[in-house]
């Protein structure tokens, strides 16, 4: 797979307004009480893809092409961010956030051939630029055969080190409110059947955007809103609905380690902030 590079420095700007009823939306997925403030994570509810029904692929995604180049292999996941909280949103704002393609790298691995797409991201509000953002999306080949559904385990990991921790069970109501949320139609994570016959999954994925908010959400409720300079994080391994998670944290001076781990004590995601 070669042929890319006509995509690298491909930009796109979309336009975006933060709502009282997205507010009010948004706290209601994750339990937060809503407040005067703008949740840091809502930025990812902004400026979505609109990619009409009949333009949609397979998968649920919007069909591969336009601003993102065409990569043939057919599973998509998001990998991992990295994000600078430069100026916080506020209720009302008028968002602008232009998407710029940085690089496309072709890599083979365990389960096959991978493609990694970087992609810049700056929400703006007028000239200011609120939040920047490197995502990287990885590409890889068709799953396998569906793995067997694990019966739900009462384990417990040891938590023992972590200053700051929180069980969560993730439903499918959640999934489909985070989906719905960000406009997303990626089927692992509401079609049963599909996630586990077409990828290979034992049951419907947790989205990492939402793992990720979860973490900022925890952080908020040690440091306060908007308190967090930086924010990156790292998917591991999926989650899967109805398997209970934990979300830990710790301090040590202005540097927080975030993650989000299984019962088996597995690192499903691990995160870093700055405050």
């Amino acid at each position: 797979m070669t042929g890319w590079a006509d995509w690298i420095g491909k930009s796109e700007t979309r336009h975006d307004t933060i709502t009282p009823g997205l507010l009010q939306r948004y706290c209601a997925t994750i339990d937060r009480p809503v407040t005067d403030d703008v949740p840091q994570g809502l930025h990812w509810c902004l400026c979505l893809p609109d990619a009409p029904t009949a333009q949609l692929a397979e998968d649920g995604h919007p069909a591969k092409g336009g601003f993102l180049p065409p990569i043939p292999l057919p599973r998509r996941m998001w990998a991992s961010s990295s994000v600078s909280f430069d100026h916080p949103l506020q209720p009302g704002d008028a968002i602008s956030r232009v998407s710029t393609v940085v690089s496309i790298e072709e890599k083979s691995g365990k389960s096959g051939n991978l493609v990694f797409v970087a992609v810049d991201h700056e929400t703006r509000v007028g000239a200011q630029v609120a939040i920047r953002e490197r995502q990287n999306i990885v590409y890889r080949e068709p799953g396998t055969t569906a793995a067997p559904a694990s019966p739900t385990s009462t384990a417990v990991p040891d938590l023992r080190g972590w200053d700051w921790q929180q069980r969560i069970v993730p439903s499918e109501t959640l999934l489909f409110r985070y989906s719905a949320l960000t406009f997303n139609s990626h089927r692992v994570h509401y079609d049963r059947p599909y996630a586990m016959q077409e990828e290979g999954y034992p049951g419907l994925v947790v989205q990492g955007p939402l793992m990720a908010t979860l973490l900022l959400n925890l952080a908020a409720r040690e440091f306060g809103p908007n308190q967090l300079a930086s924010f990156s994080f790292r998917g591991h391994c999926p989650a899967f609905v109805n398997a209970a998670i934990y979300l830990v944290g710790k301090q040590e001076g202005e540097n927080i380690t975030l993650a989000v781990l299984g019962n088996d004590s597995e690192e499903i995601m691990a995160a870093r902030a700055t405050i």
